[in-house]
């Protein structure tokens, strides 16, 4: 894809041609797939594939992303009562963060509004703009002249995401019966050439014999159309919940080997669960101890470009005094506006430990920064969103993880 495309929003190809480009485009890459690929791979994992490759990201353009820069200045002439003159004419440049399909702001919906105004899409960083040219260096009719240029650009966001949205609906049957048809073509093909003994590859027949070994996948972190915008990477869901998946498995391993946390200080036991981090996924490093943001956090996921992608606290249970400190700590020094994803691991060395468990969900609920209660893991796995501090609508998804070493 190129690196930027300048189109009148919403006005170049008609959704019904651009639909029937894109049923081509999936109907030819099936039909190109060789016979022994189709008849041996994986049925499930194929169809999957194709439905997240043609699926369309509904266009979500974020206001609050607003950055207007420094004009270009051009000399324009005018008559001023019989007399050329020139006065100084000041374009500027609005962009827009956004998510979803770039190619979308090209197509003419369906059911279209009759107005549209030059943009340039960006698909490399996910930003979009438009620009505003005025004359007389007036706030008030910049305003004017911005509000109008955004609403011409994009008061047909949602008469396209409508067809998006009925196009992705429908993908998954589409796919199948595109698939099916050409495995059952190939299929037929197979029997026919056996019924008159001509030889067919034997690792095609195997599929139908043996059992398929299903590979164990690790997430890897990646830039999903579909999240939260972001010039940077950022920890697909998969990921983090393989992160904590692996963190409570180690600490209920810990659990049942006193040796294990027995003596041991805070930092001993945040190497034991970092140790299993460091090499389980690929461009990412682990690191300890490490700068980030306003202090030395415990454990912190990378990417291997440096954007950070996990951030954790690992603190003894003292009390709801500590436990408070320990999430302001975390979130005012070390979170910074582009993490989303946290965690805080609780060691206990309290018999009563469910008491304690009973008295850390009641205390993360009254906390300030508390938005809502997740899906919970496990009993002692506990699910979370907090906001960034001063900013509501930044949500950060936080776990809270206790284990009892008495």
């Amino acid at each position: 894809m190129s690196s930027s495309f300048r189109c009148d929003s919403f006005a170049k190809t008609d959704w019904h041609d651009y639909e029937r480009a894109l049923t081509q485009s999936l109907r030819d890459e099936i039909y190109s797939l060789p016979k022994d690929y189709l008849l041996g791979v994986d049925e499930d994992d194929c169809k999957k594939h194709l439905i997240q490759k043609y699926n369309l990201g509904l266009i979500e353009l974020y206001e609050q992303s607003e950055r207007i820069l420094q004009p270009r200045i051009q000399k324009e002439p005018f008559n001023d009562y019989g007399r050329t003159v020139y006065r100084d004419l000041y374009f500027f440049r609005v962009e827009y963060q956004f998510n979803g399909c770039p190619g979308l702001f090209e197509v003419k919906p369906s059911s279209w509004t009759y107005t549209s105004h030059p943009i340039t899409v960006f698909p490399e960083t996910n930003v979009v703009a438009f620009e505003v040219s005025i004359v007389q260096q007036d706030p008030q009719e910049f305003r004017r002249e911005k509000e109008r240029a955004f609403n011409n650009s994009f008061v047909n966001v949602g008469n396209i995401n409508a067809d998006a949205q009925k196009w992705n609906q429908g993908l998954t049957q589409l796919v199948s019966g595109l698939f099916d048809s050409r495995k059952k073509h190939f299929s037929a093909e197979n029997d026919f050439f056996a019924a008159i003994n001509v030889a067919t590859n034997p690792q095609t027949a195997e599929i139908f014999t043996v059992p398929t070994v299903t590979r164990k996948i690790i997430p890897r972190p990646e830039a999903s159309p579909k999240q939260q915008f972001t010039r940077n990477p950022a920890m697909a869901d998969e990921m983090y919940e393989d992160v904590l998946r692996v963190l409570f498995q180690v600490g209920q391993s810990m659990e049942r080997k006193p040796s294990l946390y027995h003596g041991k200080d805070e930092e001993a036991l945040r190497d034991q669960f970092l140790l299993f981090l460091e090499t389980r996924y690929e461009a990412t490093t682990g690191s300890s101890e490490t700068f980030n943001k306003g202090g030395k956090t415990d454990i912190l996921l990378k990417h291997e470009d440096g954007t950070n992608l996990f951030v954790a606290e690992c603190k003894f249970w003292t009390g709801e005094k500590d436990f408070y400190a320990a999430i302001h700590q975390l979130f005012d020094r070390y979170l910074t506006w582009r993490d989303s994803k946290a965690a805080l691991l609780l060691f206990v060395k309290n018999k009563d430990f469910t008491a304690v468990l009973n008295k850390v969900k009641v205390e993360a609920a009254n906390h300030s920064y508390f938005v809502r209660v997740a899906t919970q893991r496990a009993e002692t796995s506990l699910a979370f969103e907090f906001h960034l501090p001063g900013d509501p609508q930044r949500l950060v998804r936080f776990a809270i993880l206790l284990f009892a070493f008495p």
